[in-house]
Formats: C-alpha cells, structure tokens, sequence
C-alpha cells in the first residue's frame, strides 16, 4: 500500500485530502507544523509528501530543503501546496526541490489525478530497466539511481532523474513541453509547461558542463545531443 504524508496546517483541509486519499487505498499520515512533518517524513519514509508551503514552526520550502539533503529522503517525491499563485513562488519551490506544484483553490479530483500520476511514475521507475546508461559525460546507473556527470555524482530528484532518463533514451529526438508533461509528469491535461521548463533549468545546472547537451527548441520543447 503506498503512503502519503501530508503536512498542511490548516486541519479541515488536511482532514478533507486524508479523508479522500483514504478512500483512494492510499495509508495517511498528517502533520500540522513543518517541524513535525519534517519528522514524520524522517521516521516514516512516506512514498509521496503533500507540503503546504506557509506552515508554522519551519516554512515548507525549509522542510523540502532539508527532505532533499537527507540520504532516506532525498527521493520521496513532493508535491507543494500553496495559497500562493505568482510565478516567482513556483519557481521557489522547484528550486528547493519540489516535484510538482498545486495552488489553492484546487479540486479534489485534480489532486487526486497529480497524486495517481506520481504513483504510476514510481511504478515505471521500479520496473527492471539495463542497468548502465552512459551518454557523453552522464553515466546513469539504473539499479543503484546513481547518476554521474564528469565522473562526479549528481544529486537529482526523483523527476529530474526520470526527465532525464527520459530524453538520453531519445537522443536527437525534440520532445514538445505537452509530450514531456505527459509521459514524465503522467499527466494529461493536468499540468502547467513551465513546470517543465524550470525542471530543465535546474537539471542542466546540476550536471554542470554536460547539461549544455539538453537544448532548447524554440517554440516546442527540449532535446539531448552531442555536440
């Protein structure tokens, strides 16, 4: 059974999402303060984490931070929850780490399709794959979810490591924002395009050199070729 923390402080609203994830088959768990859902994601090791991003006691965005430096949970994915709708907070939470971002208002039934797209993502993940990828100067190790780019090891996230995955087994091939969106994220008409391109952004500075082998396609998407 696959688990979701959520740590949202304001409770009928942390009640409401557990109450529908419940019914979904999913185990819940909640907190109502960054400290402790800092915690529970440390001692509990949920598979997927839904943050609200103002929460008392430790901002979100801090919580994400410290999620993304710890060697257990580095990889849960996590999904923000925000109030907030301006671009400059989206990108904040992508740099801090975040795999996807939903602003309130939302619908239930959208969350629940962000959540399931998640899920369907790890599934294909945990799927037995060749265990070497090498491209250029990215070596990708499947088995241990080591990547290394100039022989140095790279710290991604869960979606970063699929989106990368995803465009070094397409090499020369323009992917477009809405195909990346959908075969990446899982989502189908669920998804904002910038989020893809803030991906990118962060992916090719977090490999360094090698990230100039991801190119822009103006108008379209991205693709990966040696130059």
């Amino acid at each position: 059974m696959r688990s979701v923390l959520i740590v949202e402080d304001e409770k009928d609203l942390a009640e409401l999402l557990a109450f529908n994830l419940e019914k979904e088959g999913y185990l819940v768990i909640c907190a109502h303060d960054g400290i402790s859902g800092l915690e529970e994601a440390r001692t509990k090791l949920p598979d997927l984490i839904l943050l609200d991003l103002m929460l008392p006691g430790l901002l979100g965005t801090e919580v994400c931070k410290a999620l993304r430096k710890g060697q257990g949970t580095s990889r849960i994915p996590i999904i923000m929850l925000t109030a907030k709708g301006d671009e400059i907070d989206r990108v904040v939470g992508f740099e801090v780490g975040a795999d996807d971002y939903i602003v309130k208002p939302f619908s239930m039934r959208e969350l629940l399709l962000r959540v399931k797209a998640v899920f369907r993502r790890l599934d294909v993940e945990e799927l037995p794959t060749k265990n070497i990828v090498k491209f250029g100067d990215i070596v990708i190790d499947q088995q241990r979810h080591l990547v290394l780019s100039c022989d140095k090891e790279v710290e991604l996230t869960s979606t970063e490591y699929k989106l990368l995955l995803y465009l070094v087994g397409r090499p020369g091939r323009v992917v477009s924002r809405d195909t990346l969106l959908q075969d990446v994220w899982s989502y189908n008409n669920c998804g904002d395009t910038r989020t893809v391109d803030t991906h990118i952004t962060r992916l090719r500075g977090k490999l360094g050199a090698p990230g100039d082998l991801i190119k822009t396609v103006r108008g379209f998407g991205y693709k990966i070729e040696e130059e």
